[in-house]
């Protein structure tokens, strides 16, 4: 059985320019986020469970799911939040199980921005937390998602806070500087991970 390896973050941190500079190290990726979109898309259970729910307004034109609209939706009401969860979370699991099963590299990375707040954590061997402090994750997501800064403050908040977080981290990476610098972290995390794996 191949170690796995919980990465998370909170929202803006650059998780993925860690999962991809580790993916181009050719380290099995399993990416939560990907599979919350896969287990929506049309023609699929969970789709048709949130539209029941939500009604028809959190599609798009294609069928597809409103992601934009839905995000919305559940920031404003903890208990549309909390359902969302209960049906979805249970699915994104298995699907991690069976991925883990068929991955093939030294150890295996899990991507997920809710690793500890799920019960993803089970599934992991060990966890690193790539960190920022919330200002710098404010400015970042703003830039690339133009969402509000109002409605990024509504997501930090609703992930496990930041102290929380680094204190169940078995790894830290501080990703507030340049890529270069967090280029070279990633090259001697990749070799810590190999180490330990190889040491099971």
């Amino acid at each position: 059985m191949n170690m796995v390896v919980g990465i998370t973050g909170g929202i803006g941190c650059g998780k993925s320019s860690v999962t991809d500079q580790l993916k181009r190290l050719n380290v099995d990726i399993i990416d939560a986020d990907i599979i919350a979109r896969e287990i929506v898309e049309p023609g699929k259970f969970a789709l048709r469970k949130i539209v029941e729910h939500f009604g028809k307004e959190v599609l798009l034109p294609d069928g597809s799911l409103d992601r934009a609209k839905l995000r919305v939706i559940i920031f404003s009401e903890k208990e549309k939040k909390d359902w969302l969860e209960d049906l979805l979370h249970p699915l994104i699991k298995d699907e991690i199980r069976t991925q883990i099963k068929s991955a093939s590299s030294e150890y295996v990375v899990l991507s997920s921005a809710l690793l500890l707040e799920t019960g993803q954590k089970n599934l992991v061997d060990m966890v690193v937390v790539v960190d920022i402090p919330e200002t710098l994750q404010i400015e970042r997501t703003t830039l690339r998602d133009s969402n509000s800064s109002e409605l990024v403050k509504k997501i930090i908040d609703s992930q496990i806070k930041r102290d929380e977080r680094l204190s169940r981290a078995d790894i830290v990476i501080d990703n507030s500087n340049s890529l270069d610098e967090l280029s070279s972290k990633i090259k001697k995390l990749h070799s810590d991970l190999k180490k330990k794996a190889n040491d099971l």
